[in-house]
């Protein structure tokens, strides 16, 4: 099945790796990807060039850093976000998906195994459950590393953040803003102003560890600066659910979420049938 509502990757430096890239196109799902001018020609030497789309320069100009540094290094990728949310609105979709350039895998985390989706039905499913809903902002997969397979977890986690692979409700009062932990922030302002936010647990994402890869924001922010400054400016948007701690010899951020209690309101006329629904999903073995 072909998810219903465009599909976003923003990229920087990673013509040769695109990894997310990589994996759309094995699964068969449309994609566009985001890149700055000077770039383009790489990766339209390497990528059907009708899916490269060039980020505006303005959305770099005008974007909030939430910091002073201005100009002086990468704002990271919050432009193309925007950039991707605005041009989703141009195209009339209702929600869009914006993903990282480094996710190198999908799952379906069933009956205690993480199987690999091969196709675009688990977007198509995630898109359904959020479209039942009036007060639903934002919804993605889990990172694959946060859900061992031998561990009961719930289906879908509301009111927490949803990082690297968002599926967003477009007519949203809000935009991507800051330098650094930019998803935690929007998560954060949707869920103070009352809106659900939806993680899913049994669809799964598998994504290359911070400063594993070269391109995107290692070499311009992790390794000069490491994670302390991502870390200080959560902590300076949202000092009331934020606390920086030392773990594994390095600075991090820890946010209490417990404070959200939103539940999901049901869109009149939705009605969820009883029985399970595969989606037309059948389990393969590998070959």
């Amino acid at each position: 099945m072909t998810p219903r509502w465009p599909i976003y990757i923003v990229s920087k430096g990673r013509a040769e790796s695109r990894l997310t890239s990589r994996m759309l196109e094995a699964m068969g799902v449309p994609y566009s990807i985001i890149v700055e001018a000077g770039e383009a020609d790489a990766y339209r030497a390497v990528i059907d060039p009708s899916r490269v789309l060039i980020l505006d320069p303005v959305y770099q100009q005008e974007y909030n850093t939430f910091d002073t540094f201005g100009a002086t290094k990468s704002r990271g990728p919050g432009p193309a976000r925007n950039f991707a949310w605005d041009h989703a609105i141009e195209q009339g979709a209702p929600w869009h998906w914006v993903m990282d350039d480094n996710i190198s895998a999908f799952f379906r985390l069933n009956r205690n195994e993480k199987i690999h989706m091969s196709c675009g039905t688990g977007f198509v499913v995630m898109e359904e459950f959020a479209g039942r809903y009036l007060n639903l902002g934002m919804a993605g997969p889990n990172y694959d590393f946060f859900v061992p397979r031998k561990y009961e977890r719930r289906a879908i986690l509301l009111n927490t953040r949803i990082y690297s692979c968002n599926l967003i409700r477009n007519d949203l009062p809000f935009r991507w803003r800051g330098r650094y932990n930019e998803d935690t922030d929007l998560s954060l302002r949707m869920l103070k102003a009352g809106w659900v936010t939806a993680q899913f647990n049994m669809f799964l994402q598998k994504k290359a560890a911070t400063q594993s890869m070269g391109g995107g924001n290692t070499a311009e922010f992790y390794a000069r600066e490491g994670t302390g400054p991502k870390s200080e400016m959560l902590k300076a948007m949202h000092p009331d659910v934020t606390r920086l701690v030392f773990r594994y010899g390095r600075m991090h951020h820890h946010v209490d979420y417990k404070r959200f209690k939103q539940q999901l309101v049901r869109r009149p006329g939705v009605v969820i049938p009883p029985d399970i629904d595969e989606y037309g999903m059948v389990l393969h073995a590998r070959t």
